[in-house]
């Protein structure tokens, strides 16, 4: 009959959706927390209900978002962790699990980049962004998936690629940027099919460009260049943290229990054209 809910499609859930957005009772941890999008993302899953494991390689910085999340009542756990060894990020998880009460979501953030042409590029630049951006994503995700496999629950992990993986990047001199951003949407397509049936799920999100410290050197470098690309963007204006914020609560709760493998655009509609 037209307008009855599907058969095992109850109308109690579909009336009260906006507590599937809620993560009360769960735990996230956030790599490269200490600043910019990350910082952003761990007071986002804060004001959710979610309690929180917060890493980056910087104490000052890791300790400034943690006392931000203290300061709104929030539980954290802040850790100074190179996402590059495998056995500080291992360390991390069981500390996680242990002091937070488990560990349910995994944002993967950390990323850094350089700017060089790449006939120019240095063995040494090119080791280090793809080290921290595709083998950090690879050292936490088979972490955390060790942990829930053999604790026998799900999980969900969320990476945090770029649009640079997906178009190429004019002007900006940083081909290996771009690669390791690619790799992660591969990664996330790749696992969110391989751990389906463990009941975890993969899912990324691709920003445009957002206002952050790595934007900030840009506008500093080359202002003009920088402008440009603000007239680019169809919305007039570069991202902030807050318009993450909802993509990487969607993702992180039970809303989005039915997508995995998934890469979520945020960037103002600068790829639609």
């Amino acid at each position: 009959m037209t307008g009855m809910p599907a058969a095992g499609d109850p109308a109690g859930p579909l009336l009260d959706v906006l507590a599937s957005f809620r993560l009360d009772g769960r735990a996230a941890m956030v790599t490269g927390a200490g600043r910019g999008l990350g910082r952003a993302v761990a007071l986002a899953l804060l004001g959710a209900g979610a309690s929180l494991a917060v890493l980056d390689v910087n104490r000052d910085d890791v300790e400034g978002v943690a006392g931000e999340a203290r300061a709104h009542g929030g539980r954290v756990l802040p850790m100074v962790v190179d996402v590059t060894d495998g056995s500080q990020v291992r360390q991390a998880v069981e500390r996680s699990v242990a002091e937070l009460g488990g560990l349910h979501i995994l944002v993967n953030n950390a990323g850094v980049t350089s700017g060089s042409p790449f006939e120019d590029l240095a063995e040494e630049d090119w080791d280090r962004v793809v080290d921290v951006n595709l083998k950090g994503v690879y050292q936490c995700s088979q972490a955390c998936a060790k942990a829930w496999i053999g604790a026998g629950q799900g999980g969900t992990i969320i990476n945090i690629a770029s649009i640079s993986g997906l178009v190429g990047n004019r002007g900006g001199n940083n081909s290996h940027y771009c690669a390791t951003k690619g790799g992660v949407i591969a990664l996330t397509r790749s696992l969110a099919v391989e751990w389906a049936r463990r009941g975890i799920r993969v899912n990324a999100i691709a920003p445009g460009y957002f206002v952050t410290p790595m934007t900030d050197r840009l506008k500093q470098r080359d202002p003009a260049f920088y402008q440009e690309l603000i007239e680019r963007v169809p919305l007039g204006r570069f991202g902030r943290g807050v318009d993450l914020a909802g993509a990487v609560v969607f993702l992180a709760s039970e809303a989005s229990a039915y997508i995995s493998g998934e890469i979520l655009v945020v960037d103002g509609a600068y790829t639609a054209w």
